[in-house]
Order: C-alpha cells, then structure tokens, then sequence
C-alpha cells in the first residue's frame, strides 16, 4: 500500500518553508542593495552587477595580465583593424568595484583609436562611473593600467609579431 499523504505533506511544509526562506533573501537582498547606493552611485552598481566585455579574445592583438597593489588581477584582451580597437574583453578577480571599473574601462576604448586609449587615466574610469570611494580608487587605476599595458602589448607584437605566438604557446591568451 502506497502512503500518498506522507509526500504530500513534505511537500507543503517544504512550500512553505522555501517561501519565508525567499523572503527572507529578498530583504537580505533589499538590505544590501540598499547599503551599497549609500556608497556607491548607481553607475557603479550597474557595472559591478552587469558587467560589460567580461570574457576572453581567441588570437587576440593584445594581452595583458596586471594586479593592482592590493593583489587583485585583471587581464585585458583587445582587437584592433586600422588603428581602432574594434573589440575587447577583460576578466578579473577583484572585487565589485573593480568590476565595475574594469567594465566602464572597455566600454571607454571601444571603437577608439588606440592613441585615444592610452590617454584613458583612472580619473577618467572614476569620473565616468559617477565617483568612486577614496578606498577603491585604485581599482580604477588598475584599470587605467590595463588599458595602457594592452596597448602597448599590441604595439610591440605588432612591430615583434612572433610575440603573439609565443604568448599563445606559453598559454597566456585565455582565462
């Protein structure tokens, strides 16, 4: 004989249960969303939440892999045709701000001249997120780095382009 209102029972308990375990990670959520547009402007939050760029290049024109003074590491990643960066990609281990800055990062030498680039500075990255606390500023200057770091990457592999060779056989192209 089957028990058929054993399962059933279990089962709404475990409806329940899930239900006030959702609600309370949506005011855990609330709380925290709440906490972070204390600190940081909405800009920054958008990044750190929604990245823009994040991933690799295959056979990319430059590479690089920096950290910043505190230890965290962002690799850059672009493709350049005429002189433009026409893609790009970064990857870090960093914390939401530096997401967040790496993010704005890309979306600020997209389709720029690689000259353009190398102009970017962290007061740039921080101005264009809205500000950043004094504390993370230097995750908009690690990305700032990044930024001129991969340039001159691509400059030297394309003057040296058995750079780009060695790199891909040394394993440095991917995540």
């Amino acid at each position: 004989m089957v028990k058929t209102g054993v399962p059933l029972v279990i089962r709404e308990r475990s409806n329940e249960g899930s239900a006030r375990m959702d609600g309370q990670f949506d005011e855990l959520e609330r709380q925290v969303m709440a906490r972070m547009r204390e600190i940081y402007g909405e800009a920054v939050i958008d990044h750190a939440m929604n990245p823009r760029n994040v991933g690799s290049i295959d056979d990319a024109d430059g590479f690089v892999a920096v950290k910043s003074r505190c230890g965290e590491l962002m690799k850059m990643w672009i493709r350049v045709k005429e002189a433009k960066i026409v893609e790009v990609a970064f990857w870090t281990d960093g914390c939401g701000a530096t997401v967040a800055c790496g993010s704005m990062a890309t979306e600020l030498i997209k389709e720029k001249d690689v000259a353009e680039a190398l102009r970017v500075s962290g007061q740039d990255i921080c101005a264009a997120l809205g500000g950043l606390p004094e504390g993370n500023y230097h995750c908009a200057e690690l990305a700032a780095n990044a930024i001129k770091a991969v340039v001159r990457d691509y400059i030297s592999t394309k003057r040296e382009p058995w750079r780009k060779a060695y790199r891909r056989n040394q394993g440095f192209i991917s995540v």
